[in-house]
């Protein structure tokens, strides 16, 4: 299988991050939230701190979360009112999902189209849905009779059609159109429990201007047998709009985890028992979990623990009635029960994203996308290359991961052939300073390649596991004689030992051993099931970051493009990213911190930087009004906005309301990096990410720092600056300065990605330079300054032509921009003359004096084995 490759070179990397590390540290604006006197410089950093403005919205109902933000073109608002307060006046005391009457944001990147709203103080304000502008209506609540009375929003049924009542936990709202002018189509509403489920309500813009729905034509889709066919969901939380436009929901599963905190499946083998860490995923089958914690007390006595995502696991009988099986009677609290025997849910099902296929036909096509791997899921975040999908994944010591597909998801004939690459993230802190300056240097660990097909048919060898096999696998005593004895013994052997009816920890560990050894492609076929049925143990294994204490938010806008940001919501900074075990040693943020990153040729990420950081329950002086708590959603708005959910439960603020926050971050002005030949010439853009209030003009310098890789010859202006003064280049190539105006106001307020200037760039000699900005002036209409965050550009110049190579004797190139030259005879491709080329001049100069660029092995130099790696990538 071709592997995609969207990584940048390592050397690229670092420099890129010091560069924009630098930036960062020199420029933009920063400061307390809100606060009038916000500094100019960095010389606050500790919590609150903001890179940007940032703006209270909306308050929810007292006790609800904020969830399920979602913008239709129009500007206009909805989000989900999550499990409010019973006392609340009605109709606040019911969760449900509602829209924004009388308020569009007007998407021109700036905060100016709505005052800040104040925060709650009475006890009326608190019990009820306020906003900055307009009026927050609920259209559909959990519990309304929908689809002509057989069913009910937001609660699923048993195949006999009786209802599995779960709670008022909306949570995703995502709008699909059936009409050109996006009046009209349905909305899909997460309702995160357990079985899951997802209301689709058909939904209209009247000619009024007002949104209403269609209850009587609504439907739950979960009640559809083709849901049930694939084990229903679990947990449906957040999720994401495709760019082929279909839902994507996010099964948030927390009992996945087999090994508690920052313990691997190694540490249990080596030790010979899980006593103490074993994740609460082993006990899945066990009849009666209701008693498991009191049971394990018992046996182990002050050696007992509480198994990690535990409490996720005690909704079985749930999700097994909801799939016909036949559940025994609890009402008269027996404390044990005849086990289930049948219908029994399978693990390996559950956490995975959910794709709704064909969303507005009738009987919706439910597809689990096994190849993301499982985890307890937020959210997905699928770029506009339809192959590329970040995912977070909630909850205490826990991944973020990365998906990459062999082509764009909507051109597989099925999606079950969906194949690609699965990553687990490696993060390393930059410095040791404070939060708020300390970046994140990312790196992707490749867990394995699989399609969707391969890993459903891991997934179907599991599929009759049942309650009953918990007690014959792992017991001595003959259940059906004795079940009490026979549960004691069963709950010792699988703490000790493991659940020998799922994935066994000897089987992690031999493919963490392959893995090291030979690589994710070399294991034993049926290992390579383990990454994708057990994704956080096989991360922890090799090595993964999996310290991540809630990530619950990651979005880019819909057409975001290298360049563009992509933020990812840390909703509480804490716990194992702040101890002395693993491998991040941060100050504790319980409140939480946004990330950005910027992202790079091929959607990739490589460095994480923080933008939003919470203040602390335990520092009285941060705990301000004005500051964002325990980020949760998160949606980029087409102008680059962001909004912020919260998630706070208690915190130490003056009013206990949840609170969307708009982020608006600063502008920035960017230049592309650019990979060059020697000899040849290549263009960059200087791009400015947006002007609210439009653009007068101004005077920046672009410079070159190794003149001995790259000089700068030349440059030109973009389309519609009209009153310019000719670029001035320095003699010597390293500097060029820009001064123009718009006078005509061709560029208008609100334009996103404004191209400047093209820069015209020569490659000197091989090697790694850094193109940075300065910004000495800059004015918007109004004649207020703009003062943009300079984003750099790396500038990578190959090695010189191998001689009887391409056409003309051209130099190597590096057709993939990962920073080794595999197009060795410069034509333009990778083809097997490349193989014969490099052969034929691996002992002469150019290929030992260029030793990065021929490094296909990566081990630091240049030998015959790198003749082998290059003929491996055809």
């Amino acid at each position: 299988m071709v592997r995609p490759s969207n990584c940048m070179p390592k050397f690229t990397r670092r420099n890129l991050m010091a560069s924009s590390m630098a930036a960062a540290v020199g420029a933009g604006v920063v400061g307390v939230a809100g606060a009038a006197d916000r500094p100019d410089e960095h010389d606050t950093l500790t919590a609150p701190y903001v890179n940007g403005k940032l703006k209270r919205f909306s308050t929810t109902a007292r006790g609800a979360e904020v969830t399920g933000p979602f913008v239709f073109e129009t500007g206009e608002l909805l989000y989900s009112l999550q499990h409010p307060s019973e006392d609340n006046p009605a109709p606040f005391d019911r969760g449900g999902v509602g829209v924004i009457d009388d308020f569009r944001f007007t998407f021109d990147g700036d905060n100016d189209d709505f005052e800040e709203l104040a925060p709650p103080r009475t006890n009326g304000e608190q019990g009820q849905v306020q906003s900055a502008g307009g009026q927050y209506r609920l259209l559909a609540q959990y519990g309304d009779e929908i689809n002509g009375g057989t069913e009910n929003w937001g609660i699923p049924k048993t195949p006999d059609g009786e209802n599995i009542p779960t709670g008022d936990n909306m949570d995703m709202n995502f709008f699909v159109s059936t009409n050109e002018d996006g009046t009209e189509g349905y909305l899909f509403t997460n309702n995160e429990n357990t079985p899951g489920s997802i209301s689709r309500t058909p939904i209209s813009r009247t000619e009024e201007g007002s949104w209403e729905v269609d209850l009587e034509n609504a439907d739950e889709i979960e009640n559809h047998d083709s849901f049930r066919e694939l084990g229903g969901t679990k947990i449906n939380c957040y999720g994401d709009l495709s760019p082929w436009e279909t839902p994507l929901s996010a099964e948030e599963e927390y009992d996945h985890p087999r090994v508690g905190g920052l313990a691997t499946v190694s540490d249990i083998v080596e030790e010979g028992s899980g006593v103490g860490i074993r994740g609460g995923c082993e006990f899945w089958n066990r009849p009666n979990l209701d008693t498991l914690t009191d049971d394990l007390d018992e046996i182990f006595g002050a050696e007992s623990w509480y198994p990690m995502g535990l409490s996720s696991t005690w909704s079985m009988e749930r999700l097994a009635k909801y799939l016909g099986a036949d559940v025994p009677d609890r009402s008269d609290d027996d404390e044990t029960y005849t086990p289930i025997d049948g219908d029994f849910p399978n693990r390996y099902r559950y956490g995975h994203i959910v794709e709704i296929a064909d969303p507005t036909a009738e009987e919706p096509t439910p597809v689990k996308h096994h190849v993301f791997g499982r985890a307890a899921w937020e959210c997905p975040e699928v770029l506009p290359d339809e192959r590329t999908v970040y995912l977070a994944s909630d909850g205490g010591a826990k991944g973020i991961y990365k998906f990459v597909a062999d082509e764009p998801i909507p051109e597989y004939e099925s999606r079950m052939d969906v194949s690609g690459t699965l990553f687990a993230i490696k993060a390393t802190e930059v410095g040791d300073g404070p939060v708020a300056e300390t970046d994140l240097e990312v790196e992707w660990l490749e867990l394995g390649s699989a399609s969707n097909a391969e890993v459903e048919s891991w997934i179907t060898d599991y599929d009759d596991v049942t309650q009953v096999d918990y007690l014959e696998t792992h017991a001595e005593t003959d259940w059906e004689d004795d079940l009490e004895t026979a549960l004691v013994e069963a709950d010792e052997e699988v703490a000790i030992n493991g659940n020998q009816d799922y994935i066994t920890d000897e089987e992690v560990v031999k493919w963490a051993r392959q893995y090291e050894e030979d690589g994710p492609d070399e294991v034993d076929e049926n290992l390579r099931r383990v990454p994708f049925l057990e994704t956080r143990a096989a991360a922890k294994e090799i090595g993964a970051s999996i310290e991540f204490n809630k990530a619950e938010g990651i979005d880019s806008h819909d057409d975001a493009q290298p360049g563009d940001f992509i933020y990812f919501g840390i909703s509480s900074l804490g716990g194992y990213m702040t101890d002395e075990e693993g491998e991040l040693r941060f100050d504790e943020v319980d409140s939480g911190v946004v990330y950005r990153a910027e992202l790079e040729s091929g959607y990739d990420v490589s460095t994480l930087e923080p933008v939003i950081v919470g203040p602390n329950a335990s520092d009285s002086q941060s705990l301000k009004d004005v500051s964002l708590i325990n980020v949760d959603n998160v949606m980029v708005m087409d102008d680059g906005r962001v909004l912020l959910c919260e998630d706070k439960g208690g915190f130490g603020r003056s009013y206990s309301n949840d609170t969307m926050w708009v982020y608006e971050p600063p502008a920035t002005l960017h230049v592309d990096s650019l990979g060059v030949s020697q000899e040849a010439t290549g263009e960059v853009d200087l791009t400015l990410s947006s002007v609210p209030d439009g653009l007068a003009g101004g005077r920046i310098t672009a410079s070159v720092e190794h003149t001995d890789v790259a000089e700068i010859t030349g440059a030109n202006y973009g389309d519609g600056i009209e009153l310019t003064s000719d670029p001035t280049v320095s003699d010597d190539g390293s500097t060029i300065e820009f001064r123009f105006a718009d006078i005509g106001n061709e560029i208008e307020s609100g334009e996103r990605n404004v191209t400047l200037a093209s820069i015209e760039l020569e490659g000197v000699g091989a090697g790694t330079t850094d193109l940075t900005l300065a910004v000495h002036a800059m004015d918007d209409d109004s004649g207020m300054a703009i003062d943009p965050q300079p984003r750099p550009g790396v500038i990578v110049t190959g090695p010189p032509s191998l001689g009887g190579g391409g056409p003309g004797g051209s130099p190597p190139t590096d057709p993939d921009g990962d920073g080794t030259f595999e197009d060795v005879n410069g034509n333009g491709r990778l083809d097997y003359d490349d193989v014969v080329v490099l052969f034929e001049n691996i002992e002469g100069d150019s290929v030992r004096l260029n030793d990065d660029a021929f490094d296909f092995n990566e081990n630091g130099r240049i030998d015959y084995e790198d003749i082998v790696s290059l003929a491996d990538e055809l």
